[in-house]
């Protein structure tokens, strides 16, 4: 299957939004659900075409198939770490208004137990793929494609946290060399969403 990898752009966000939040949808609702203002997968519409910070456009890659695309994913370092937090800050308090405190502080508990990348680190991250093409590679030429990236920017380990109620995944990054170095443990949880246990994988570049 050709797969073809480029920058995600604001009119993919129809597409890769579903693929994004299917990363890990409970996470997501913990922090971006809210009644009033709605759930995870309207935040990251509203987020995506402003192009910035860890959830806009501009840091993700999309993998596309005859047109379409099927895949997404990003990848960070500590040198745009912060960036990506204020970026994503301003779209917490453009699309959450008054309700916005709650989110940060939310979002704030929730990177205590994944932490950011250190000096020389790669984080990987909103890894997705469509359903109907699962199981054809997609996944795993996506994340070399994420891999070499951070080569190429000269960082020296790949990291990434997986679910424990996602071997299938966990299973394609030990395929690919990662090797689990952490148990994050969760204790997170609210009427939205339930953070589960996740385990932290690396490999070295």
């Amino acid at each position: 299957m050709d797969v073809q990898f480029r920058q995600g752009q604001a009119g993919d966000v129809a597409a890769a939004v579903p693929l994004i939040y299917s990363s890990g949808p409970s996470a997501f609702e913990f922090v971006f659900g809210d009644a009033k203002r709605g759930m995870a997968q309207d935040f990251l519409r509203y987020a995506f075409p402003k192009g910035g910070g860890e959830f806009g456009y501009r840091g993700h890659v999309v993998a596309v198939v005859d047109g379409k695309v099927v895949g997404t994913g990003t990848g960070f370092g500590k040198d745009n770490a912060f960036s990506y937090f204020f970026a994503a800050a301003s779209q917490i308090l453009g699309f959450y208004r008054v309700g916005a405190v709650s989110v940060i502080r939310r979002g704030l508990s929730i990177e205590q137990l994944f932490e950011l990348p250190k000096a020389g680190e790669h984080y990987i991250g909103h890894i997705g793929v469509s359903p109907d093409l699962r199981s054809h590679g997609i996944g795993a030429k996506l994340m070399n494609h994420l891999i070499e990236q951070g080569s190429a920017l000269g960082r020296k380990t790949a990291i990434l946290d997986v679910s424990v109620e996602n071997p299938r995944a966990e299973a394609l990054y030990e395929r690919l060399g990662f090797r689990v170095t952490r148990e994050l443990v969760s204790n997170l949880s609210n009427q939205y969403g339930t953070v589960v246990n996740h385990r932290r994988m690396e490999i070295k570049l």
